[in-house]
């Protein structure tokens, strides 16, 4: 691995997810169609009243109150309501429809985000809790509630609007000059302002995260700040973020009057030039009640519209974008699998090539693998070393396809592994933690869970192979009900590793998978997998499991040397302080042998 690429601030070039976001809201309205449709229609009875209003004032005050027939006047008016009661009607279908778009894009961020939940201790070695899931779905109700805002506020300013101009255009086009260009300059106004006021939303969540992270921090660890003398060194970093997070709300609060600016420039406007050249027109035969009807349409119609707009797009809209944004961040989607689709290469038994790969957590992190070209022909046999939390883990979770960079790029046969959807993956590659995942079944079920249609010789041949004879045995045979709470560490890797053998999957990756075992143990497995066609990796906990592999991937950081063990000895200071120290032959940075301890940081 060499360094990664950086920008001219020094940060770590980190692709912006924004556009991400914009792209998943979209996609949400573009696969609705017929809700979206549904939505139009009844869009069209809510519009009744902003289009009718200004005529209907127009008549009552043209035909009624000044022709001196009040009665007709107020039969105008009660015209006028009736038009709001079919206006309410259509408000509420429109609602009615809201809710058809907004709950299945909800239920689809909670699938996502809990999937992503549920995978993630896979992906990143952490124990996963029910808290990972609380504070997504708490993001998704987020992200729900402020869908639905903004596209309320969206929907009637379109309706409101375009009834309102068009009512205006017929009621008297020589008003149009002087409401048309103040709402487009306060529009475009807001426009201007919307995207930076949703950089300066997410600097102030962002900053304010910070700022409870430290307290947290500085709370846990309060007594050997105190008895390190670090008081002063922690005062400084405290105020710094909360200077940090009381500039970014100062700048957001600066941005969003714009929307006051916007309105005030679109909605009122409006309204002092109709009445500013009221005379004027009135001399060219323009009536009193048209007047009045401009600013009913004005007042009533196309202020309100505005201001619910920009109140819900700097509200709920910056909310929205900003969640969306690390929903996207946090949880990625998974390729859609394309039928037909299968990985090439040699026989059905694919290479696997890293180019260029770079991945970090968030886009604040420093990257834990960068700028990494690997090539795994298909058949090869190689081990992964390193200091615990140099990134052994997550890079297998790169190759498994389970994380995608953000930069580079993996290829399974060829593909990239982002093309290529779960099924796919699946049917290719099978990777097992060093956790065991067993399910409440028979042993059979568990066994073949990867491979149902292996035939009894096989599975016969995969238990031999694999040593695990005498636990079957133990646990009453093939059809027995297995319980996973009853078995221990060892034994749960040993009903895995069974299931991994078994599966046709060519590319077969062991992350600490046999550190419960012991080293015969570990060995006659290890042979095994190796014997099986196709390619191995594994990330090694013990040197044995390095000596058996063809070749040697030492990580260390932001640098990684490839070779075998004859050459990492001459060529690796860190491979040979490994070596030592798994040999007990002085000090290393490797935990040594066993498993890593749970809830340690992602190797």
């Amino acid at each position: 691995m060499s360094a990664t690429s950086t920008r001219a601030d020094g940060r770590h070039r980190i692709p912006d997810v924004h556009g991400a976001a914009r792209r998943e809201l979209i996609d949400s309205l573009r696969t609705r169609r017929p809700q979206v449709r549904g939505l139009v229609g009844w869009s069209l009875l809510e519009a009744v009243p902003a289009l009718l209003s200004g005529l209907v004032v127009a008549r009552a005050v043209d035909d009624g109150f000044l022709a001196g027939r009040p009665g007709t006047g107020l039969a105008w008016l009660a015209v006028l309501g009736v038009t709001v009661l079919i206006g309410a009607w259509g408000t509420r279908q429109t609602l009615a429809r809201l809710a058809d778009l907004v709950e299945p894009f909800r239920d689809d961020m909670v699938r996502r985000v809990v999937s992503s939940a549920v995978r993630r201790p896979v992906m990143t070695g952490r124990s996963g809790t029910s808290a990972d899931v609380a504070r997504l779905t708490q993001h998704v109700e987020i992200v729900r509630e402020a869908y639905a805002a903004v596209l309320t506020a969206v929907q009637q300013f379109l309706v409101v609007t375009l009834s309102a101009l068009i009512g205006l255009l017929t009621l008297a086009p020589a008003l149009l000059p002087l409401v048309l260009p103040p709402l487009v300059v306060g529009l475009a106004l807001f426009a201007v302002a919307l995207p930076r006021m949703a950089g300066r939303q997410r600097a102030a969540i962002l900053a304010d995260e910070r700022l409870a992270e430290d307290a947290t921090t500085v709370g846990s660890g309060l007594r050997d700040i105190v008895a390190c003398g670090g008081e002063d060194v922690m005062t400084v970093t405290a105020g710094r973020n909360i200077d940090e997070q009381a500039a970014a709300t100062v700048a957001l609060s600066r941005l969003t009057a714009i929307g006051t600016v916007a309105v005030a420039i679109g909605g009122w406007l409006p309204v002092l030039l109709v009445l500013a050249v009221g005379p004027n027109l009135l001399g060219q035969g323009v009536t009193a009640g048209v007047i009045l009807g401009a600013i009913a349409y004005t007042l009533q119609a196309l202020q309100p519209a505005l201001q619910s707009l920009v109140e819900g797009l700097s509200g709920p809209g910056l909310w929205l974008l900003v969640t969306m944004r690390r929903i996207v961040e946090t949880a990625d989607r998974p390729a859609p699998d394309v039928p037909g689709l299968t990985v090439g290469g040699l026989e059905g038994r694919p290479d696997l090539v890293i180019e260029s790969a770079t991945f970090a957590y968030s886009p604040w992190a420093a990257p834990v693998i960068e700028d990494l070209d690997l090539d795994i022909p298909a058949g090869d046999h190689i081990a992964i070393v390193g200091p615990s939390g140099v990134g052994k883990s997550t890079l297998a979770g790169l190759m498994t396809g389970l994380l995608h960079p953000q930069q580079g790029e993996i290829r399974l046969g060829g593909i990239p592994s982002s093309h290529l959807g779960p099924a796919t993956l699946a049917a290719h590659r099978v990777f097992i933690p060093q956790e065991a995942y067993l399910f409440s079944a028979t042993v059979r079920e568990n066994l073949m869970y990867l491979s149902p249609d292996a035939v009894p010789a096989d599975l016969a041949e995969a238990v031999d192979r694999l040593g695990a004879g005498g636990l079957i045995e133990r646990l009453g045979g093939y059809d027995a009900e297995l319980e996973p709470d009853r078995l221990s560490a060892g034994e749960g890797q040993l009903i895995t590793l069974v299931r991994a053998y078994l599966s046709p999957a060519r590319l077969v990756l062991l992350d600490e998978a046999t550190c419960h075992l012991d080293p015969a143990a570990e060995a006659a497995v290890e042979r095994a997998f190796a014997d099986r066609p196709g390619t191995l990796v594994v990330i090694a906990h013990r040197m044995s499991s390095a000596l058996r592999a063809r070749r040697i991937l030492v990580m260390d950081g932001a640098h990684a040397r490839l070779g075998d063990h004859e050459e990492l000895l001459l060529h690796s200071p860190l491979y040979r302080d490994l070596v030592g120290h798994w040999h007990g032959r002085g000090p290393g940075p490797h935990p040594g042998p066993g498993c890593a301890a749970p809830g340690t940081a992602p190797g």
